[in-house]
């Protein structure tokens, strides 16, 4: 089963006005920069803010976070900062990306993951394409 992002606001690649405003993309959005964990899948993760936390989440885990994210030519399209909420979630809810990238992180850790098209929607119509790019903050793990 193909896992979606939770909160699909993807109409048109953008952010509609009751979301916010856009969020710059990070100067690296392009590519994964050189000292990025690369994963056997293609995940690329780069720490940005190292967590307090102990204990990585699990699958059976759920999950509050902040997240920005943005295609590789710096077009933000969804965003938890933006919208001024964090999201909840399972960790098995989301892309398979996500879930990959949750699975290493810790309390508070801040990262920043570049996900290619096979881990994130997979060409999907109406679903960002190409390699994606996220920001995300795991505030809590339930």
């Amino acid at each position: 089963m193909k896992r979606l992002f939770l909160l699909p606001v993807f109409a048109g690649m953008a952010l509609s006005a009751a979301c916010g405003e856009k969020i710059p993309a990070p100067p690296d959005v392009a590519a994964p920069p050189p000292d990025s964990l690369k994963t056997t899948t293609g995940l690329s993760i780069k720490v940005l803010q190292k967590g307090s936390g102990t204990r990585n989440p699990r699958t059976t885990d759920r999950v509050t976070v902040d997240y920005t994210g943005w295609t590789t030519d710096g077009e933000m399209f969804d965003s938890s900062v933006a919208k001024g909420r964090p999201a909840t979630f399972a960790v098995t809810e989301v892309i398979t990306g996500w879930t990959e990238a949750l699975q290493r992180m810790v309390e508070g850790e801040k990262v920043r993951v570049w996900i290619p098209e096979n881990l994130a929607y997979g060409g999907e119509p109406g679903k960002p394409a190409g390699m994606l790019v996220f920001e995300i903050e795991l505030i809590r793990i339930e």
